[in-house]
């Protein structure tokens, strides 16, 4: 759920196609698509002949810059395209929250996405509340051309989020144990010592970095992400949640899934390779794959595996076909 972001996208005289157009030969690099309540930033990368992936970041708040510089061995047979949620990144900055901040217009921004691009056929990733995103566009809109969907460390309900969190908490030192139960006894989450222990569970469990953005060429050019829209839907810190998201449950509909399903997650994500297990359970024919020595942003952590392991599963859905 990390804020998390995407490269300078701002050529925007390349908007394509509406809802049922065909699909381009030759897909741009780079530009805007207008969608309930302003417009996106997308960026386009890899070779142009395969079915094409669509990443959605995670966050709430985050944006899609980590991915072009770790996404290079999928995009040597397909063209990948990124882009920035609204408020985040190179995206237009949200006008009201309450409107647009809720899971449903984020899912008309695939749709957009999908209708602009001619994107007829695709796999989909979606990267921890990015997952949720993802799930949601299949459980709720046509899902026609959909050949995949990968979850990378997914949100998938708030709930159990939170019990993977908590029993991650617990592996921290006694002093960031007791800094998190007073600020959550408190209200109080600016206190130094709550701090220090949220930096202490990012250390381990987020990225096992560090996670410097400025390695990244594509974060140092991205405006930063939205920490307002994080703490409206999500909360302070990865493990409290006190947003609009706080409710959010869709683990028993995971069964409604008919189409090939990847669960990948770091061997010490927040998302835990356990509970990757139980999901997998409830997908028929669904598969896990565990990234080793990484953690919830296992594509900056290792990099090569994570490009390894989407790679594999999206040819082996091709070949099935």
């Amino acid at each position: 759920m990390s804020l998390v972001f995407g490269k300078v996208l701002l050529a925007a005289s390349v908007l394509l196609a509406i809802v049922g157009c065909a699909q381009t030969d030759v897909l741009p690099d780079d530009g805007f698509v207008d969608v309930p309540g302003g417009r996106v930033a997308f960026r386009t990368m890899g070779d142009r002949d395969g079915i094409p992936v669509l990443m959605i970041h995670g966050g709430p708040g985050s944006r899609s810059c980590t991915y072009p510089a770790t996404l290079k061995g999928v995009a040597e047979s397909r063209p990948v395209v990124m882009y920035d949620q609204l408020d985040s990144g190179h995206s237009d900055r949200m006008l009201d929250l309450r409107r647009d901040a809720v899971l449903s217009r984020f899912v008309s921004e695939v749709v957009a996405i999908r209708a602009e691009l001619g994107l007829r056929e695709l796999h989909l990733v979606g990267h921890s509340w990015g997952a949720a995103v993802a799930l949601e566009y299949l459980l709720t809109a046509d899902t026609t051309g959909v050949r995949s969907v990968t979850f990378m460390g997914p949100l998938i309900g708030t709930d159990r989020w939170l019990e993977d969190a908590n029993a991650l908490v617990a592996m921290l030192p006694q002093d960031a144990q007791t800094a998190i139960r007073m600020a959550k006894e408190t209200g109080d989450f600016s206190s130094p010592g709550f701090e220090a222990a949220n930096a202490a569970f990012e250390a381990q469990f987020l990225s096992r970095g560090p996670l410097d953005y400025r390695s990244l060429p594509e974060c140092i050019a991205s405006p930063p992400g939205s920490a307002r829209l994080y703490e409206y839907m999500w909360g302070p810190s990865e493990f409290v949640s006190t947003g609009t998201l706080r409710d959010y449950d869709r683990i028993d509909r995971l069964a409604e899934l008919r189409i090939p399903t990847l669960f990948l997650v770091g061997q010490h994500d927040e998302a835990r390779p356990a509970t990757m297990l139980e999901f997998q359970a409830l997908v028929p024919g669904s598969v896990v794959k565990v990234i080793p020595d990484a953690g919830h942003m296992m594509n900056v952590d290792q990099p090569q595996a994570f490009n390894d392991a989407v790679a594999e599963f999206l040819s082996t859905v091709e070949t099935q076909r």
